[in-house]
């Protein structure tokens, strides 16, 4: 089974592409082989139509909280409510957020999913740092144009399978400090030993049980000294697809009844275990 771990952004371009590691399992060791960047969608769109197998993770929500999609009286049905919200178009998406934003008390503006608890993610209604809203708005719908099953929210084709990814899940697993920035001046070299001490715990097997992880020396180097953190993220997002299709028959380790409008993260299970 071909593997790609995404980390993704809404607006890819050569200063901040769609960073894709590519890989396979041999047994408990997870191999990396390539790693590939879209600067447009056009090649990122080419990537989820390429023939399966293969299973994916991106980092980014594929659905919303159902607490604010029924407050909007968005459809309730996964696939609906992506198509809807392609529809609406960035500048009517952001304003409905806004507008549900404002009419939510303070301290409580952003409504999150269940999963977002244990995970410890960012909210999907948010729209700047980071703009996760507008990842959903950018991600989801390519996906359900793509044809691709998730596994939970929209059977297709059996052969390509995404399961959401956050790496900051398993890179907390290391240190719960800040290893990446887009910001040049916080790029730090506290950050990159940070960096560090997550690629050595990747390659040493500590941060999935019994999963090895082998990089390639010249990617090692590569993803201490990227200060954005993009080349990193990608490859904790490929030891999620790793996670989830070594769980293929529990399926992919995802919760059972886990709502399909708001998604599940791959690993956010464990995490409300150890809560």
């Amino acid at each position: 089974m071909k593997l790609l771990g995404v980390d993704f952004t809404s607006a890819p371009s050569r200063r901040k592409p769609i960073t894709v590691a590519h890989g396979r399992l041999e047994g408990g060791t997870l191999v990396c082989e390539a790693l590939a960047r879209h600067e447009a969608w056009l090649s990122f769109e080419q990537l989820l139509r390429a023939p399966g197998p293969w299973l994916g993770a991106f980092d980014f929500p594929f659905g919303l909280p159902r607490d604010g999609v029924s407050k909007l009286g968005w459809p309730d049905r996964w696939s609906e409510l992506v198509a809807h919200c392609a529809a609406l178009g960035k500048q009517a998406f952001k304003s409905a957020l806004d507008a549900d934003r404002t009419e939510r008390p303070y301290g409580e503006r952003y409504p999150h999913r269940a999963t977002d608890i244990p995970a410890r993610s960012h909210s999907p209604f948010k729209l700047v740092n980071p703009p996760v809203g507008m990842m959903f708005l950018e991600g989801a719908p390519r996906l359900l144009a793509a044809g691709v099953t998730i596994p939970g929210m929209c059977q297709a084709d059996p052969l390509r399978i995404a399961v959401e990814a956050y790496p900051a899940l398993v890179a907390r697993k290391v240190s719960g400090a800040s290893y990446k920035s887009d910001e040049r001046t916080k790029q730090t070299p506290e950050r990159e030993r940070v960096r560090s001490e997550i690629v050595a715990a990747l390659s040493g097997g500590q941060l999935t049980p019994g999963l090895t992880v082998r990089l390639p020396d010249k990617l090692k180097v590569e993803a201490c000294s990227d200060g954005s953190g993009d080349l990193l993220d990608a490859l904790l997002a490929l030891t999620q697809a790793a996670t989830a299709w070594s769980a293929r028959a529990e399926n992919y380790g995802l919760p059972r009844n886990f709502d399909p409008v708001e998604g599940w993260i791959v690993g956010a299970s464990d995490a409300l275990k150890e809560k």
